[in-house]
């Protein structure tokens, strides 16, 4: 009797990288979730080959040593994310790659974009944006994932990657990002938790109490040549996601936060709730919502569950 349903190939499994060889570095923040070298990486995503998970969404902590107040790492052919797709896709070709485009895990001052006099610079970022997609695309990125919120972006991201041979790489945009307190332990795992400095988020995410510009923005994104379109975070924006579904009948996924996670796995280890249920109830909402796919950081665990 049930009207929805929720299975493996549902799920997206965001990982973190770090440099180093056969290494995982836990995140206190996200129990249960670790920072990986490409070797471990690679590792993953057999397994989630195996348990039927069917994209792999990759995101660097790059070392402080590396960061730049223009995120230059990003452009770098052989940086950890671009590394790590390449030894993904010939260890496991099968398996989707998607990779995030943004300056946050590369910039001294942990914005998404470029900063001029404190303030994020759009079309500056847009141009060190459109290199970036096209470095993960030449390394075999399956999908760009745009998750800055500047402006033009994903037209800009289309027509490069199209002139450089590579329609065939889909686009996934974060088109309703909101600037949320959610994001918290994502940030401790990039490591851009202590750099932030500058302008505020709020000044190119979205606003906690806006839906129609959920829906403006979705529908520039999709004008723009975007395959799909993520609402984030999720399940604090359900309407979000259930709006956008009704409205563009398009592929539409969500995004189970870090501090979303977190809540879980805190109220789990006090003995508040069952953690496996809870989790298994909130990505069911999210389906019942009108997500066609989540990113959840109990992917792994929560396909496991379901096969069992």
């Amino acid at each position: 009797m049930a009207e929805v349903r929720l299975g493996p190939q549902d799920l997206i499994w965001p990982l973190f990288l770090i440099e180093g060889e056969n290494r995982v570095e836990p995140i206190a923040t996200m129990p249960g979730v670790e920072r990986l070298t490409v070797d471990r990486a690679v590792a993953a995503a057999r397994d989630a080959q195996a348990l039927g998970i069917p994209l792999l969404a990759l995101f660097p902590a790059t070392p402080p040593a590396l960061k730049t107040e223009d995120g230059r790492e990003a452009l770098n052919p052989a940086n950890l994310v671009c590394t790590a797709v390449r030894a993904i896709k010939a260890a496991v070709p099968d398996i989707g790659v998607m990779c995030d485009v943004a300056l946050d895990p590369y910039t001294t001052h942990g914005h998404d974009g470029l900063l001029i006099d404190d303030r994020i610079a759009n079309d500056a970022t847009v141009a060190v944006l459109v290199q970036q997609a096209l470095v993960q695309a030449e390394a075999g990125a399956d999908v760009i994932a745009p998750s800055d919120m500047m402006d033009g972006r994903i037209g800009a991201i289309r027509q490069a990657m199209d002139r450089a041979g590579h329609e065939q790489v889909l686009i996934m945009a974060y088109a309703a990002k909101y600037a949320s307190a959610f994001y918290g332990p994502f940030r401790d795992a990039v490591g851009s938790s202590g750099t932030l400095k500058g302008a505020s988020k709020s000044t190119y995410q979205m606003d906690s109490a806006n839906t129609d510009e959920a829906l403006r923005e979705v529908a520039l994104d999709l004008g723009e040549g975007a395959d799909m379109v993520m609402v984030k975070p999720g399940l604090p924006y359900l309407d979000i996601v259930s709006r956008v579904k009704r409205e563009f009948a398009l592929p539409t996924f969500a995004y189970q936060v870090s501090g979303e996670y977190a809540m879980i796995e805190a109220a789990a280890a006090a003995g508040c709730l069952d953690r496996d249920r809870a989790m298994l109830e909130a990505l069911l909402c999210f389906r019942r919502a009108g997500a066609d796919g989540i990113l959840t950081y109990a992917a792994h665990r929560v396909a496991a569950a379901l096969a069992r």
